[in-house]
């Protein structure tokens, strides 16, 4: 079961929300409110693993409320603006709906959530990517590091850098939350091989990657420091 958050300050949208969710056995409405200040309280008292959010709302808007959490949740954004899409993927969300959006939709979005959420147990230790024609078979303990650069991917390996055919915030979708975590918008890291941390850097192996102020915290809870 996994437990949902609607957020939205539009009574109606947050009704579409709910009777969408009524539609999958697996989504558990734990809470529906306005207002960021008023999720805000929820999340602190209950367990949420999934956030659906309008961005447009009273007070704090969505994007600037993700940035004030700890610990992030998955997100599917609900929203009526598509020119937040860009800062919406920044933030890892699970995916972008744009109202009014068919149920069709909303189920595609749940399950690219659902995986993220709860990744297969017992799944393999390894993925395929493909690049430059090829398709690499690479072991999660393998890669480094990714970073977002422009329009394309970079994955550091320990032995390699490939360049996918795919986005950054299709990549991190890949990968298990467990291992790889964000340090900042554009560098995604594999931290069981940090090699050290010192101020505003993590060192993997030769490599120095940034922390951005914006993922500071939570990375570090992560790492439970």
């Amino acid at each position: 079961m996994i437990n949902c958050l609607i957020i939205d300050d539009a009574p109606i949208a947050r009704e579409i929300v709910a009777g969408y969710c009524s539609h999958l056995p697996s989504l558990h409405i734990a809470g529906s409110c306005g207002n960021a200040l008023e999720a805000k309280t929820i999340l602190e008292n209950t367990a949420i693993d999934l956030l659906f959010l309008d961005i447009n709302m009273p007070v704090l808007n969505g994007i600037s409320f993700l940035k004030t959490l700890k610990q992030i949740p998955a997100v599917i954004f609900t929203t009526a603006y598509r020119d937040y899409a860009a800062d919406a993927f920044d933030l890892a969300a699970c995916d972008y709906l744009v109202k009014p959006f068919s149920l069709e939709r909303f189920i595609v979005a749940v399950d690219k959530a659902k995986e993220k959420i709860q990744p297969a147990t017992g799944s393999d230790p390894y993925f395929f990517l493909k690049a430059d024609g090829k398709i690499y078979k690479l072991p999660h303990e393998d890669i480094l590091f990714a970073e977002a650069k422009g329009n394309y991917t970079k994955v550091v390996c320990s032995q390699q850098v490939i360049i996918p055919n795919l986005s950054f915030s299709a990549l991190e979708a890949l990968l298990p939350a467990t291992t790889f975590v964000r340090t900042h918008r554009s560098f995604l890291i594999n931290k069981t091989n940090i090699t050290h941390i010192q101020g505003n850097c993590i060192y993997i192996q030769k490599h120095e990657i940034p922390i951005g102020n914006n993922y500071k915290e939570a990375l570090f809870k992560q790492l439970g420091l």
